[in-house]
C-alpha cells in the first residue's frame, strides 16, 4: 500500500531534493494522503487540542467580540462572519450561541467557513446544521462574496508552509528535504546560495519565511481596507522577527520527528507576527497587537464569564471551568496564555477592537 512517505521518496528520487515549503504542502494538503484531508485531528483521541476544544468560553467570547466589532462598523447588513480553518466547527458553534444576546447581529450574519478538508467540512456541517444562521463553505478568501466582513482565525497561520534558509559559509542556502544513503528522508541545503537575503547571522542559524502567510495577509488587509471590517488572528508564535527552526510535528499529543511520518502527524511552524503585521500594514490596514492570548481573553471578559458559568454549575464543573480558564490565560509551562498571541487587523476608520488598547495599534 502506497503512503505519502513512499510518494515523497519517489518524487525526490525522480527530481531531487524538495524545499521544506514543498514538503509541508505535501504533508498537510496532498489530495489523497494529506494530514488535514481525511481525518479529525482534534481532541483527546486526536493529535492536539485547540483553545475552542478546551472550553466553550473561548468561542463564546470571540462571538461577543465579533458582535461588538459589528456594532462599531455601523451594524452593516449583511456582514460576512468568516472563520479560517474552523476545525470541527466548535468555535463557530459557541460564538453563534453566545451571539443570541445580540439578535440584530445574528440576523445580519452570513457565515462562511474557509476549509480545504472534506472530512472536517462534513463534521462542521453536522455541528452547525441547526445553528440559526446561514452557513456556507469556501476554499479561499476570494471565494467569499464581497462586503463588510469580520474574520476569525484560530491556529490558522501556523499550518501555512514555510521556507527555511540556513546560514552556511557566510551565505544563505534554502533548506531542503532529500534522501540519505539508507533511503530515508533527511534535511539538507540547496547547492546555490540565495543572493537576495541580506540578513546577517552566524553560520548554522535558520531563517524562516512564510510566503503563503504574506500572500494571505496582503489579500486580507486589502479586503478589509476596501470593503470594511476587522480580523482577529490567534496563534502560537513570536512577536519579534528572529532566527530559529520552529518546524515541529505532533502525533497523539507528543512531538515527533517532522520527517518520520508525513501525512500522519500535524506539521506546523511558529507564526512570525511581526512579519505578518508588516504585510497587513502594507495594504493600508491598521494592526493591533500582537498581545498575549491571556491578556486578550482577560480584557474581553473571561474572568467574568468563568464566574457566571461556575455559579450555575456544581462543584466539580466549577473546578473544571477554572482549570480551563487557567490553561487558556495562564503563562506557566504547559499553559497557553503567553505562548499564544492575539492580533487584530482592521479598516483604519474603525475604533480599536475590544481587547486592544488604543496604543496597541501599530501603523508605521
Amino acid at each position: 500500500m502506497t503512503t505519502l512517505l513512499d510518494e515523497i521518496k519517489a518524487i525526490i528520487g525522480d527530481r531531487g531534493p524538495i524545499t521544506v515549503e514543498q514538503y509541508m504542502q505535501l504533508a498537510l494538503t496532498h489530495t489523497e494522503f494529506g494530514y488535514y484531508m481525511n481525518r479529525d485531528p482534534f481532541g483527546a483521541t486526536g493529535d492536539f487540542t485547540t483553545a475552542p476544544e478546551i472550553s466553550q468560553m473561548f468561542g463564546e467570547l470571540v462571538g461577543l467580540w465579533a458582535a461588538e466589532v459589528w456594532s462599531s462598523m455601523g451594524s452593516p447588513r449583511p456582514v460576512r462572519l468568516v472563520e479560517l480553518g474552523p476545525g470541527r466547527g466548535t468555535l463557530m458553534s459557541d460564538a453563534l450561541r453566545a451571539a443570541r444576546i445580540a439578535p440584530l447581529f445574528r440576523e445580519a450574519l452570513d457565515v462562511w467557513l474557509m476549509e480545504t478538508s472534506p472530512t472536517l467540512a462534513s463534521i462542521q456541517h453536522d455541528l452547525l446544521l441547526d445553528c440559526g444562521a446561514p452557513v456556507a463553505w469556501a476554499q479561499s478568501l476570494k471565494d467569499i462574496p464581497e462586503g463588510p466582513a469580520i474574520v476569525i482565525g484560530n491556529e490558522f497561520l501556523d499550518a501555512l508552509p514555510v521556507r527555511q534558509f540556513v546560514r552556511v559559509g557566510g551565505q544563505w542556502r534554502e533548506r531542503t528535504v532529500g534522501l540519505n544513503d539508507e533511503g530515508d528522508l533527511t534535511f539538507g541545503v540547496a547547492p546555490s546560495p540565495e543572493p537576495y537575503i541580506s540578513a546577517a547571522a552566524q553560520n548554522g542559524e535558520i531563517l524562516e519565511v512564510n510566503p503563503a502567510g504574506h500572500r494571505f495577509m496582503f489579500e486580507l488587509g486589502a479586503r478589509l481596507v476596501k470593503q470594511g471590517g476587522a480580523a482577529l488572528l490567534i496563534d502560537y508564535g513570536h512577536a519579534v522577527t528572529g532566527f530559529g527552526d520552529t518546524l515541529q510535528a505532533l502525533r497523539a499529543h507528543r512531538y515527533v520527528d517532522p520527517l518520520a511520518a508525513p501525512g500522519d502527524c500535524d506539521l506546523t511552524a511558529h507564526v512570525d507576527f511581526a512579519a505578518m503585521a508588516r504585510s497587513a500594514r502594507a495594504t493600508g490596514a491598521v494592526v493591533y497587537g500582537p498581545i498575549d492570548q491571556g491578556d486578550f481573553l482577560r480584557a474581553i471578559g473571561i474572568d467574568l464569564r468563568t464566574k457566571a458559568l461556575a455559579e450555575r454549575a456544581g462543584p466539580e464543573r466549577s473546578e473544571a471551568l477554572q482549570q480551563a480558564r487557567n490553561r487558556l490565560v495562564g503563562k506557566a509551562k504547559g499553559e497557553m496564555g503567553a505562548l499564544f498571541k492575539a492580533m487584530a487587523i482592521a479598516d483604519r476608520r474603525l475604533p480599536p477592537p475590544p481587547g486592544f488598547q488604543p496604543n496597541a495599534a501599530k501603523t508605521a
